[in-house]
Parts: structure tokens; C-alpha cells; sequence
């Protein structure tokens, strides 16, 4: 009599811990944010807007409780670490970039300065990845440093996008104004992209890892 097997698409559920499906939750919240960002340059709706920007803080709630939950159950895996960074790259790096689109910087000089972003922020969590063990201490076997800023950090430019909705300044309005360089347009604020994205990618600064 032939064994029975269970169909081959459960079997990656079954591999999942806890903490992995807070990770889930996390990238959740970045598919979201890019998709209400699309909306709100369809309707205009500043609803659409600010609930994306919501979702940024949601997912760095998810962030931080999918890796207390892993820490307390000592569920750590090579799947639940690449699981974490691409769910990062996706809410703090791509929903960013597609959100300060949306709020107006839509210029060549601006989607220069995404792409910089999100690139930084791929290379920064590779490079975390590839070196954690490194950095890892002796005893503990715990990260006691992040050698350049976490890309969850780019809350902080999703707050100001959020705080600048708020205030009726984005668009043509948006802070700062724009700037014509060569070919292309510039809005400054899309400076802030490239500020985050280069201390994403620093060597020299260490944050110790709470």
C-alpha cells in the first residue's frame, strides 16, 4: 500500500516558527503601503496617503516583536533570518521610496535618489547577513552591533512624508520646493533618501543592538 504524503505547498507552512509570521505580517504591511501609495496618485485621496504611511510604524511593530519571539522561544534559522530581510527591504526600503514618489518627488534627480535608497538598503542588510556571525559575541551568540544605521530607520522619512500630507505640502507644494539641474528636476527633500541610504551602507558607525 502506497504512503500516503501531504501535498508539497503545506510543506513550507510547516517549517514556519511563531516569529516567522510576524515576519509575514512586517512584509504585510509594506505591500500594503506601496499599494494605497498607487491609490492615493490615483484618487487623491489623502486618506489613502496617510494610512499608508501608517503602515510603516506597523511594520517595524512587527519588526521588532518577530525578533523578541524568536529570541524567547530559541527558534533562530537561516530561513527565518532571510525571511526578516526581505520582508525589510519591501517595508523599509521599497514602500519609502514609493511613498515619497507619490507625495511628489517624481523627478529624474528624485528616482535617482530612490533607486541610491533602496539600493543602500539591500546592500546594508547582505551585508548583515553575510557578517552577523562575525559580529556576533562569543558567549551570547546575540548581534551586539549594527555597523551602519537599520533600515527600519526609514520610519523616520515615512513620519515626514505622513507630517507633510498632514500640512497640505505635498505635490507641487511639497517642502523645500524643486530645483532644475541639467536635464532633470530635483525636490531637496529627496536629499533626506540619500542621507538614509548612506548611513545604511556606513563601515565606521556602530549602533549597539538593543
Amino acid at each position: 500500500m502506497q504512503e500516503r504524503t501531504a501535498p508539497r505547498h503545506f510543506s513550507m507552512v510547516r517549517e514556519f516558527h511563531l516569529a516567522d509570521f510576524f515576519t509575514l505580517g512586517n512584509a504585510a504591511c509594506g505591500v500594503g503601503s506601496i499599494l494605497l501609495a498607487m491609490l492615493y496618485m490615483a484618487s487623491g485621496d489623502r486618506a489613502h496617503f496617510l494610512i499608508a504611511a501608517s503602515l510603516a510604524p506597523a511594520a517595524f511593530i512587527f519588526d521588532v516583536l518577530d525578533g523578541r519571539i524568536a529570541r524567547a522561544r530559541h527558534q533562530h534559522s537561516a530561513m527565518g533570518r532571510e525571511l526578516d530581510s526581505l520582508s525589510d527591504v519591501i517595508s523599509f526600503g521599497v514602500a519609502p521610496a514609493a511613498l515619497a514618489f507619490a507625495a511628489g518627488m517624481q523627478g529624474g534627480w528624485d528616482a535617482a535618489a530612490l533607486i541610491y535608497f533602496v539600493c543602500c538598503g539591500v546592500s546594508r542588510l547582505a551585508r548583515y547577513n553575510v557578517t552577523a556571525e562575525q559580529l556576533a559575541g562569543d558567549e551570547s551568540g546575540k548581534v551586539k552591533y549594527f555597523e551602519g544605521t537599520p533600515i527600519p530607520t526609514s520610519v523616520v522619512l515615512t513620519g515626514i512624508l505622513a507630517l507633510a500630507e498632514w500640512r497640505g505640502r505635498t505635490g507641487d507644494a511639497l517642502w523645500g520646493g524643486s530645483v532644475d539641474l541639467g536635464p532633470w528636476a530635483l525636490h531637496p527633500l529627496a536629499l533626506l533618501y540619500v542621507l538614509s541610504g548612506s548611513l545604511m551602507i556606513s563601515k565606521t558607525l556602530h549602533i549597539p543592538k538593543l
